[in-house]
């Protein structure tokens, strides 16, 4: 089950609206998204979070590149939405984003996917459908909070749940609790 929520910079603080993810298809729709929710095109923070798996953030801030962050990319690109945010930051190209959305339970798990074990018998969470090796652990910007209150340390600590400590550590916590 996913969690997603936008945050937009205001001249008042932080507004905070929970969002739909269900039109979202490639890291430009979720770009996009963002931006609709800017003001005057001031920083806006997309959370994405499945529950007890993985959680990412997306910051917009004008017409600059989105930059990126995922706690735990194995984890994260077995999922729809995580798998988006980690293939860019792999430098993996889509060639057609939409047939694999359509192979994937938007629940975070493929349909019919097959438990995959070593000789060992440990799941190989680090194993994609294509079998490309994706690294366990956090991936992206760990900067991506840094001027807003968030150190690289502090966002590396962060297991799930963690919009709750985000949010806290950016002056944001009413407005999230009232979306949440």
């Amino acid at each position: 089950m996913y969690f997603a929520a936008l945050l937009a910079r205001t001249q008042d603080g932080w507004e905070a609206s929970d969002t739909e993810l269900d039109d979202v298809e490639t890291l430009s729709d979720l770009t996009d998204l963002a931006r609709e929710a800017s003001v005057d095109e001031d920083t806006v923070l997309v959370f994405i979070e499945q529950e007890d798996a993985w959680f990412g953030l997306v910051r917009v801030e004008g017409e600059e590149d989105p930059r990126i962050y995922v706690s735990d990319a194995a984890s994260a690109a077995r999922s729809s939405y995580g798998e988006i945010l980690t293939n860019e930051l792999l430098g993996r190209d889509n060639d057609d984003p939409a047939d694999d959305l359509d192979t994937l339970d938007l629940d975070g798990t493929e349909d019919g996917e097959p438990d995959v074990e070593t000789e060992d018998d440990t799941e190989l969470d680090e194993i994609v459908a294509v079998g490309e090796l994706v690294p366990a652990g956090p991936v992206g910007d760990r900067d991506i909070l840094t001027d807003l209150g968030l150190s690289e340390k502090e966002l590396l600590a962060l297991e799930t749940e963690a919009l709750p400590e985000i949010a806290e550590a950016l002056g944001a916590s009413e407005v999230l609790e009232a979306v949440r």
